[in-house]
């Protein structure tokens, strides 16, 4: 994964780099009972396994027949199977020795309790690998090849790549015995299965977590064993002895239920689609030493499923197509009943999308099969797709897949789905529309109306599932005024694309007959599927249909409809989370009024007989989440730069600043709904109900967070590199102070809430006159850190302490005297705050964290390993 993918950030401004580590032990018990070797091996996707292994046994190989009589049936597939006095065995075909096979290890059951992040519930995946199994001697190896570096087979430097990338070892078998006719070998894999081999169990951080020491083998047992034509399933039950369950310590044990699926790769890999900056899709990257370029070229890939027509020739005339092989997504038997419906909605609705690219029927939502329907059918087996209901308080969904590391080729799907998902869609749907959409205006919606919402849902996880990452683009194209008119949202929703966080209309206003208020798959989610799943006839190489795709992409650069935004930015104003229109603070005014008609019928709107007022209290605070997002939309735009991805064969700057007026703009827009005290938050008659004394903290957490937004070093020191390319035409930071005090400072007689925020900006100046901190992280480069936002600079370098105690000596000079006791006392505070900041008294701390302060404060993300979103539905927080 590129350097560049492993920076997020969070709501306390911290930067979270993706680290996977994993590790095991052998056991006390193992340990007296053989001599072991310990093998250590990292998979392609980063993840650390030891395997115990035992030495080669001196009784030597033995017939077949002696091991595996004919009283014993096989289990026929894959491999031949066997279990014979509690021992399992594998056949293993001639065939398929060193041939690639994807390994997938989930829970099946969890103990109650479990809290390990990404890891908690049944049908969560813990690992995937892919496996050769190799014969050396008298031992069968299992082999996990790396793809992170390759040459093609018949280039000079196949030979090189080779000697620079062994494939490691997980794990040696001795082999029992050959079969009858000589074409396989015999193996034992019952004690590897039982094992404590991170590769097919528990990571490290559930390890670390309730501190687990190792598998209690006595406690621990394969169930079954099971083969079919291309996988083998195997559910085992394991019980580590853990100092900290989840449930009870007095067991001193944890137990999993686990079902690792080892799945045969095609022998030829799907044909590659090399990625486009332009257009969102997840990937991988490989360094390839093969393509005759006079440097180590790093190739990206996309993930999809491999789509080909039934009837190529119709095909090609235009007609619309059936896949050889549809894509099926099947529903967990454990879902309500009455949402099913709505989530297969939710996955067919994206066979409109795949006709943009030729086909139809590419994609189908089904109820997974009885028992009786279909006896072999499982939700663990790595053959099927699914949608797996969890039992949680979780507010959340995720869409990961699993793809061939050789190809890209999306292979199966796990959607992750929380019960309590739909606990955050009441509140958002509530917050966003109500002003406008009576339908709301309750506890509790209509089973229709909730299924309606979990559609879109559905839609957005399915999305990813395809490949499809975040748009935080998306939005933009759509003017803010069109999100008012009924004609237009009727047609397109409220973005392009269901992959934006678009969430619901919340600009459109009383009176202006909006309906449709919630995304739905539009123009760009169109171009996204046709532009990664056309086929292309005539065999041609991924080099070949590069060239095409990039003359499609050329021809709708510049059409807002087309375009992609990254996530994990906060440069650009246009790429944020949860906004609507192409116009933050036109956007958010008219969200802004409709929060003031939702928030005085809090109480009405939510009553329940016999009820406490928690639902007004959770209301409340999601109505002062919503009115935080509006300001960091706003926000953004200060020191934001536009960024459009370019190949050269385009005109036009890939970078360019947000307009001088656009950013003064966003200034006195906070200045006027936030720095301004929003009294209109304070509704005393709903506060009443559950505010035990915290309004003036609420408001000024609120104020000072979205100040230290502002003042971000890194947005600073944005603003300094315009003033410097740009000189007049640049909103410069001695503008934003200007206008900053004007805001905050512009009350001779400031109340309760001013005070606040008046003493919040001083700490916050003088944290930045007095704090030795720079941003920068090891092995990151400074162009890394600056496409995430996080614009180096060093404080104590730079322009900023300069302008600062400047900035600071004006406010002093303008502070009034006199008035009366508690303002006058304010005042001489501040005096002595500003005093101090120009002159420090004591040692300052070296407070790095200040450094991030106010960065994108509006989710906590982290991104799993397979490239797909964990948290796709993050509230916010105001602390």
């Amino acid at each position: 994964m590129n350097k560049q993918f492993l920076v997020r950030h969070s709501m306390r401004g911290a930067v979270y780099l993706l680290v996977v580590l994993a590790s095991s032990c052998a056991t006390k018990k193992q340990a007296a009972n053989q001599t072991l070797t310990l093998k250590t091996t990292t998979s392609p996707s980063g993840t650390v396994s030891t395997a115990t292994v035992g030495p080669p046994k001196k009784d030597g190989i033995k017939k077949f027949s002696d091991l595996i009589t004919d009283k014993i049936k096989a289990d026929s597939g894959l491999f031949n199977t066997y279990k014979v006095e509690g021992k399992y065995y594998y056949e293993i075909p001639d065939s398929l020795i060193n041939r690639e096979m994807l390994v997938v290890t989930r829970y099946v059951k969890t103990p109650g309790g479990l809290k390990t992040f990404g890891q908690q519930y049944g049908g969560e995946q813990l690992n995937n690998q892919v496996w050769k199994w190799e014969r050396h001697d008298k031992q069968i190896f299992i082999r996990v090849p790396s793809y992170s570096i390759r040459a093609d087979s018949t280039t000079d430097m196949y030979q090189s790549v080779k000697n620079s990338n062994l494939d490691a070892v997980l794990a040696a078998f001795d082999i029992k015995a050959f079969n009858k006719d000589t074409t396989g070998v015999l193996i034992d894999v019952t004690d590897f299965y039982n094992g404590d081999v991170t590769a097919i169990g528990l990571s490290d951080d559930v390890k670390k977590a309730y501190k687990i020491s190792g598998v209690d083998n006595t406690r621990s047992y394969i169930d079954t064993i099971k083969s079919f034509p291309i996988n083998l399933e195997t559910h085992t039950l394991k019980t580590y002895r853990s100092g900290e369950s989840p449930t009870d310590n007095s067991n001193g044990a944890v137990s999993f239920e686990l079902n690792t699926s080892m799945l045969l790769l095609p022998k030829m890999a799907m044909k590659a689609r090399i990625s486009d900056d332009r257009v969102g899709f997840f990937g991988q990257r490989q360094t390839d030493y093969g393509t005759g370029a006079q440097k180590a070229q790093v190739t990206a890939y996309i993930h999809r499923w491999k789509l080909e027509p039934k009837d190529p020739i119709a095909y090609a005339k235009g007609e619309l197509v059936e896949p050889k092989k549809q894509i099926v997504y099947y529903i967990d038997p454990a879902t309500p009943k009455k949402w099913i419906p709505y989530l297969i909605q939710g996955i067919n609705d994206w066979n409109k999308a795949f006709e943009a690219a030729g086909f139809k029927n590419a994609i189908a939502g089904k109820e997974a099969p009885t028992p009786k329907q279909d006896p072999e059918f499982s939700t663990e087996d790595a053959r099927y797709s699914v949608i797996r209901y969890f039992a949680s308080d979780v507010e959340n969904a995720y869409g990961p897949h699993v793809s061939d590391p050789r190809s890209g080729e999306i292979l199966e799907s796990h959607v992750g789905w929380y019960h309590n998902v739909m606990s955050l869609l009441r509140d958002w749907y509530l917050i966003q529309t109500a002003a406008v959409n009576p339908a709301a205006r309750k506890a509790r919606f209509t089973d229709e109306q909730m299924g309606e919402l979990i559609r879109f849902v559905s839609s957005h996880e399915i999305g990813h599932t395809l490949g499809l990452p975040h748009n935080f683009g998306s939005s933009y194209a759509y003017p803010v005024d069109s999100l008012r008119s009924k004609s237009f949202t009727d047609k397109h929703g409220t973005a392009p694309s269901i992959m934006d966080y678009a969430r619901f209309n919340y600009i459109a206003q009383p009176g202006d007959g909006v309906t449709h208020l919630y995304p739905q798959i539009g123009e760009y989610d169109l171009w996204a599927i046709k532009w990664g799943y056309s086929w292309f006839p005539g065999n041609k190489n991924p080099q070949q249909e590069k060239e095409i795709l990039a003359n499609w992409t050329n021809e709708r650069a510049g059409n807002p409809l087309y375009y992609f935004g990254r996530q994990g930015t906060s440069i650009d104003p246009r790429l944020q989370n949860e906004d609507l229109g192409d116009n933050a603070m036109k956007a958010s005014a008219y969200g802004i009024a409709n929060l003031k008609r939702i928030l005085p019928n809090l109480e009405k709107w939510t009553y329940q007989k016999g009820e406490n007022f928690s639902d007004v209290s959770e209301l409340y605070n999601e109505v002062i989440g919503q009115f935080y997002r509006y300001m960091g939309h706003v926000s953004t735009n200060i020191g934001g730069m536009n960024e459009n991805f370019k190949t050269y064969d385009q005109k036009g700057a890939v970078y360019d600043f947000v307009s001088k007026a656009r950013q003064r703009d966003a200034a006195l827009f906070l200045n006027k709904q936030l720095f301004e005290t929003p009294l209109w938050l304070i509704n005393k008659s709903e506060l009443s109900k559950f505010d035990n004394g915290l309004v003036l903290n609420r408001i000024k957490a609120l104020q000072v967070a979205v100040l230290a937004n502002i003042l971000n070093p890194s947005r600073l020191a944005r603003m300094y590199d315009n003033e410097a390319k740009n000189s007049n035409k640049a909103y410069t930071v001695s503008d934003l102070f200007a206008d900053l005090r004007a805001g905050v400072f512009g009350n001779n007689k400031p109340d309760a809430y001013k005070r606040n925020l008046q003493r919040g900006y001083v700490e916050n100046m003088k944290n930045m006159l007095n704090t030795d901190v720079s941003i920068s992280f090891p092995g990151v480069t400074s162009t890394q850190l600056a496409a995430f936002g996080l614009t180096p600079i060093n404080i104590a370098l730079s322009d900023i302490r300069p302008m600062v105690r400047a900035e600071l000596k004006k406010i002093d000079a303008g502070l009034p005297k006199g008035g009366d006791a508690l303002t006058a006392a304010h005042f001489a505070d501040l005096h002595l705050r500003i005093k101090e900041a120009l002159n420090p008294m004591r040692p300052v701390i070296n407070f790095t964290p200040l450094l991030m302060r106010g960065i994108n404060t509006d989710e906590i993300l982290k991104e799993n390993i397979d490239g797909s979103y964990r948290n796709c539905w993050p509230r916010t927080i105001i602390e």
